[in-house]
């Protein structure tokens, strides 16, 4: 039987700093995974692109949502309400990826049902060992075959 390519992994960061996102793509690119990330800055972009309300009609279904908690608008609070409320988007794993350590933002993901907080690491290469680690826990690990 010949080997079937597996497909691109699809993940949504739902970020506002233009800072961060740079980071982000660097630290995936030089991670060397076969991913797209696809990025939206606000939390009503990305009920949207998740929805694929318009202008993301065409949009993929993400394997994996990196979201970040202190959006402008609907916060990444309110965004874990309206995903785990809707049967086709609940089961999407949603890793908060937050600058804070208060444990009572950490404790108000869990609690929302994120999947896991991580505080954002600093530099390029824990960003790096970072994406890897998205790789080979949420990516494989826990994805059905």
């Amino acid at each position: 039987m010949p080997h079937r390519a597996r497909p691109r992994d699809e993940i949504l960061v739902v970020e506002d700093n233009q800072g961060d996102i740079r980071l982000l793509q660097e630290a995936f690119k030089e991670s060397g995974l076969d991913c797209r990330l696809h990025i939206v800055r606000d939390g009503e972009q990305a009920i949207d692109f998740l929805s694929r309300k318009a202008p993301y009609e065409k949009s993929p279904r993400p394997k994996l949502v990196l979201l970040d908690l202190h959006l402008p608008g609907k916060s990444g609070r309110e965004v874990l309400v309206e995903m785990k409320q809707e049967r086709e988007l609940r089961c999407i794993p949603v890793v908060v990826l937050s600058t804070s350590s208060s444990p009572d933002d950490i404790s108000a993901a869990y609690c929302l049902q994120a999947n896991c907080y991580v505080v954002k690491p600093e530099d390029l290469d824990s960003l790096v060992r970072f994406a890897k680690m998205i790789e080979s826990f949420w990516l494989r690990a826990t994805a059905p075959a």
